[in-house]
């Protein structure tokens, strides 16, 4: 852990609550780019890392300093962002109807030739925010940590608390899930 950090960690343990502001100037984006993987509005945004916030000062006596402060910071993110999509778990339905056109152009032609090349990235990936918005919590934060994030099984078994095994099973799940959403949307379509 940076020595910068464990003092400042010690003066906020010791009474000192002004030292916490330059863990907070000095993480915030990046928990503020996390936080946007997960919640729609930027209203939301702002709640979920002023709860991370939060949560981080009332249990900083919990932080044993063994693993860098930013690890500790990062697994009550995640939790917390999880936490936040099964509280705000709505139902996403959203009809084909609703995709913009060119959200139906490639969806269209990964129908006709799935083993295409994407040609259209900005269609494709609004569609792929589409279909996260869709599932369940479990699915959408185990497919945003894996696939959009890049980690790695074991750091998202650590970040999340699951066993490595589960994190897989879920993650099989939750891509057969957005399979068959995206199967349904394209299904529709021609219906």
């Amino acid at each position: 852990m940076a020595e910068a950090e464990a003092d400042l960690i010690a003066a906020v343990l010791r009474g000192d609550p002004a030292s916490f502001a330059p863990l907070v100037q000095k993480y915030s984006p990046r928990l503020f780019g996390m936080a946007r993987r997960y919640a729609r509005r930027e209203d939301e945004v702002e709640d979920v890392v002023q709860e991370i916030w939060l949560k981080a000062y009332q249990r900083l006596e919990t932080f044993r300093g063994d693993a860098p402060f930013e690890h500790w910071l990062m697994r009550l993110a995640v939790r917390t962002c999880y936490d936040f999509l099964r509280g705000h778990q709505r139902n996403r339905e959203s009809s084909f109807t609703e995709l913009s056109e060119t959200e139906q152009d490639w969806l269209e032609r990964f129908a006709a030739a799935p083993e295409a090349p994407p040609e259209d990235a900005e269609a494709a990936r609004q569609l792929v925010g589409r279909i996260l918005g869709e599932l369940p919590p479990e699915a959408r934060l185990i497919i945003t940590l894996l696939e959009i994030e890049d980690r790695s099984v074991k750091e998202v078994a650590e970040m999340t608390g699951w066993s490595p095994t589960l994190v897989k099973v879920r993650a099989f799940r939750a891509r057969a899930k957005m399979k068959g959403i995206l199967a349904r949307l394209a299904r529709d379509k021609y219906l």
